[in-house]
Order: structure tokens, then sequence, then C-alpha cells
């Protein structure tokens, strides 16, 4: 006789008296939403509310009844139904935006300090080289690494007085003045 696998899927153990199974942390079918919600996550959904309240599309009572259940709230899944209906926060894209150009400021500025820091490690190479050779030839000559360092320098601080736009600010830029998307 031939036997056949069980089509059904095995089934989790059964609860008993002495060790019950702890579903609050079962992701299955439900997207997450039984995973129990931490402060920032209810911090995050506050924040929303505010904005939609401070935007029109909450009113008062609204805001003060989702503000409870937010606060409130013990699972992902109660908190998702408190936003879902409410449209993008345009305060919360401004903030997100000045957080972005804030964060591409600070590593700009990072990588200029970097720079420079390349400049100092190619001018003790070419100040070695030049020491060396005056050595050599036993008498000091002309300091002939001013030039290299001078156009490098001066191409450093002009990054600084005139800085590059980021390469996908200008893409977006010209996508748009094109039509193209």
């Amino acid at each position: 006789m031939d036997q056949q696998p069980d089509p059904t899927p095995p089934t989790a153990p059964a609860e008993s008296a002495d060790r019950p199974v702890d579903r609050s942390l079962d992701r299955s079918g439900e997207g997450g939403l039984r995973i129990r919600a931490s402060d920032s996550d209810r911090n995050v959904v506050i924040e929303r509310l505010g904005d939609a309240l401070a935007e029109g599309a909450l009113d008062t009572a609204e805001y003060n009844r989702r503000l409870e259940a937010a606060t409130t709230a013990v699972t992902q899944g109660d908190l998702a139904p408190l936003t879902a209906d409410l449209p993008e926060s345009q305060a919360a894209r401004r903030r997100a935006e000045a957080a972005r150009r804030v964060a591409r400021a600070e590593a700009d500025k990072r990588e200029w300090f970097n720079e420079w820091g390349y400049w100092g490690g190619g001018a003790l190479i070419m100040t070695v080289i030049w020491g060396i050779a005056c050595l050599k030839d036993g008498e000091l000559r002309f300091y002939w690494p001013v030039w290299p360092l001078g156009i490098w320098a001066a191409i450093l601080v002009s990054y600084a007085l005139w800085p590059e736009r980021d390469k996908d600010d200008r893409d977006d830029k010209s996508d748009k003045g094109s039509g193209a998307r």
C-alpha cells in the first residue's frame, strides 16, 4: 500500500493547563499586528495625530478619542487603525526634508574635512620628496610642492565657496524641467 504524505500542515502544540501557548507574538496571517507596541511606536502615532489635528484632518473630539486609544494601545494592531485613514502629513514631510538637508550638510562637511586630510598627506609626501632631493643635492632648492599643493588647496577652498549641489537634486530638477517622470 502506497502512503501519501499528509497535506495538512503540522499544528502548534496544544495548550495545556501547566504550559499555555503565548499567542501575543504570533505573526502568522496578521502582518505583525499582534506584536507589542513600544513607547516609540505610540509616540510616532501621537505625533501623526497631532499633525492631523493641526492640518484640520481631525477635529478636537476625534483627536482626543484617538489620542486616548494611542496611549493605551498594547499592540501595533491597536495603533494601525488610528492613522490608517489620515492623509500624508505635510508637517512630517517638512521635518523629514529638513532632517535630510541637515544630514547631507553634515556629510558634506565631513567629506570636505577628509579631503583636507588627504591634502595634508599629499603635502607630507611631497615635502619628504623635496627634502630628500635637497639633501641629495646638498642645497635648498625651490620648494616645488607649493604648486601642486596650492592648486589642490584652491580647489578645496572653491568647494567651500561654491558647493556642488547633490547630483540627485540636479537630476530631479532637470527631470521636472523636461517633463519626464
